[in-house]
């Protein structure tokens, strides 16, 4: 039997020194005030999970939400190009003051703070999780709708810090068509489980190609399972998005916020009305 390290949230043994779990939520910043924080997921990458986060969040501010985008992807982080941000962030006495692309998006992302956007970030577990609790914390959102938090893919350190740091109000899983991606899906699920947030619902990306000259859908990645994995694990499909290399080019210009029709646009208005 293992030595006990008196930490009961890690542990899944009965013994008399165990107690109640502990709030581990961190208060925000004392000048920002946010009504609901969403988490966009996926159990590995590649799925597309930031395109999908950006332009969920260019779909809320459409409908005049005040929208903040919190790029927790510290390693891999692509939610300020998708806007159009190059500049670093500043900051006063009070905390750090987020970018605000021209649609009025609030974002905070690890490449507005290092002096090189192509600089690596060659940082260990626990100092990648303090960072995105420092998000939380330090960066001065303000008045916000929503908070979209765009997740490293995976179930490792900042997953868990944002689901333990943060009050997350529900998490949204991206997936694709792909009985391996639904597998580690599940997995994602599950975790939101374990950590008491609710998952929303399902968005699978690459669903299929639609020819623009005669319509035609082709299933590039495998025919769509989204349907039956949804039933599976008793949550709704929010949407099914098709591959579109005219998105594709306008998140790599910083363009998303003009792109139309905004495939989001659906789950956008679904969530503000919950």
């Amino acid at each position: 039997m293992s030595e006990c390290t008196h930490d009961c949230s890690s542990c899944g043994a009965s013994c008399g020194e165990r107690a109640e779990p502990q709030d581990l939520r961190k208060p925000a910043n004392a000048q920002s005030d946010i009504k609901k924080v969403i988490a966009v997921v996926s159990g590995k990458g590649g799925v597309g999970k930031s395109a999908v986060t950006c332009t969920l969040a260019a779909a809320m501010a459409k409908r005049g939400k005040k929208v903040g985008v919190l790029d927790a992807d510290i390693t891999g982080p692509s939610v300020p190009r998708a806007f159009n941000i190059h500049e670093r962030a500043m900051g006063t006495g009070d905390g750090i003051l987020p970018a605000v692309t021209k649609d009025g998006v609030k974002v905070m992302s690890l490449n507005l703070l290092i002096e090189h956007e192509t600089d690596p970030v060659v940082w260990r577990g626990p100092v990648i999780a303090g960072a995105v609790e420092q998000f939380w914390t330090d960066v001065i959102w303000g008045e916000l709708d929503y908070l979209f938090v765009d997740m490293p893919p995976g179930t490792g350190d900042v997953p868990l810090t944002v689901f333990q740091s943060l009050p997350v109000d529900g998490a949204i899983v991206v997936t694709a068509p792909q009985a391996l991606v639904g597998m580690i899906v599940t997995k994602a699920v599950r975790m939101a489980e374990m950590m008491d947030v609710p998952v929303l619902g399902l968005v699978e990306n690459y669903s299929c190609f639609r020819c623009p000259d005669c319509g035609k859908e082709h299933p590039v990645f495998g025919e769509s399972t989204i349907d039956a994995l949804g039933a599976e694990l008793g949550l709704p499909v929010l949407a099914k998005l098709a591959i579109d290399p005219d998105l594709a080019k306008a998140v790599d210009e910083g363009r998303v916020e003009e792109y139309s029709p905004n495939p989001m646009d659906g789950v956008a208005e679904r969530l503000d009305a919950q």
